[in-house]
């Protein structure tokens, strides 16, 4: 009789063993809860690149903003490399992050980055720039279109009349086509009538200044005059204004640029550049762990704006850009403490600075 009790006990030991590790049981919180991993949230970071200062200021940010509301974050950069992207992300996955939220390198190509994550029952969050043509869950970024408003209706106040270069972005960055069509919703008119006359028209591969520079150059060689160079970002403007100055025209010749990079704001203190555009960081960091944090605990986060990626509407938060020029910089980026005062105003007499 002992013998047929000590068999019945160690059979349903061994049944017991088997449904704990069957496929279709869990012991604790599923893995993608937020619940999981001694109940901490982990949001997997791909960036597209390091490249400009403000992605390091993304990054750092972002990952101070998930800490503090109890989050850790897990942070790759792919240095521009979309197929490095796309191993980084199958990394993070493997990590088992609960969100993933993606700078993506190519607005086309990142879309095997979400059907990667999405076979995992991983929700995506397309952080500034969009995935085309793959349904993410979320898209937060700036008002990109009136950041190119911005820039150029400055311009067009400063330069009513001209000839005028635009270099853009790089074309597998779909903001790219947003500051575009921000800028030619206001020079339309302008080149309609022929006030202004784009002399040449770029897109900078990867977003590298080296191209900047060798449109501008080119056209100075090529005897063309130049008004007016609008250029998608501040390391772009700053390549502008650097083959300006090799003709003694940095100054002479307005240029805007955006992002409001510590070298940008330096060049409108200076003069050199006529405008930035200030995309308050902490706030889009801030909005991307609260829909992260949102879509894990409610599976929803409430948006009245919606962005189409081509094929679907995807839920847009947007963080409003602040236009800067030489007579706002206190009152904008400093006040705001995104830059230091003695920063900015480096290379400028002290008996100039706007505080003394």
């Amino acid at each position: 009789m002992k013998k047929v009790r000590l068999k019945v006990l160690m059979l349903g030991s061994v049944l017991i063993l088997a449904m704990l590790f069957s496929p279709g049981c869990s012991t604790g919180p599923e893995k993608n809860s937020p619940a999981g991993k001694n109940g901490k949230i982990t949001i997997g970071f791909s960036l597209a690149t390091l490249q400009e200062e403000r992605w390091q200021r993304d990054m750092d940010i972002l990952v101070a903003k998930a800490k503090a509301k109890g989050a850790d974050v897990i942070v790759q950069n792919s240095n521009n490399n979309i197929d490095d992207q796309i191993k980084q992300v199958k990394y993070l996955l493997d990590q088992n992050i609960d969100i993933l939220l993606i700078v993506p390198q190519d607005a086309e190509k990142s879309a095997e980055a979400v059907d990667l994550a999405k076979k995992k029952g991983i929700k995506v969050i397309c952080y500034d720039r969009l995935i085309k043509n793959a349904n993410t869950d979320f898209y937060v970024s700036f008002d990109n279109t009136k950041i190119g408003e911005y820039m150029a209706s400055m311009m067009v106040s400063k330069v009513p009349m001209g000839n005028y270069i635009i270099v853009n972005g790089a074309k597998t960055d779909y903001n790219s086509y947003m500051y575009n069509q921000g800028y030619k919703n206001i020079l339309d008119k302008y080149i309609y009538d022929k006030s202004i006359k784009i002399v040449d028209e770029i897109w900078a591969n990867d977003w590298r200044p080296e191209d900047s520079f060798k449109c501008v150059e080119k056209a100075l060689q090529g005897g063309k005059k130049i008004d007016a160079i609008l250029a998608a970002n501040d390391s772009l403007a700053g390549a502008a204004i650097e083959a300006l100055s090799e003709q003694q025209l940095a100054g002479k010749v307005s240029v805007a640029g955006h992002d409001a990079d510590i070298s940008g704001c330096q060049r409108v203190a200076e003069g050199t550049q006529l405008m930035t555009v200030y995309k308050p960081i902490d706030q889009l960091a801030e909005k991307a762990v609260d829909v992260a944090l949102g879509l894990l605990k409610n599976n929803y986060y409430a948006s009245n704006t919606y962005i189409s990626d081509g094929e679907n509407d995807i839920p847009y938060a947007k963080v409003e850009p602040i236009v800067v020029t030489k007579d706002n910089l206190v009152d904008t980026v400093i006040n705001d403490g995104f830059h230091r005062l003695e920063d900015v105003y480096l290379n400028v007499p002290r008996d100039q600075w706007p505080v003394k």
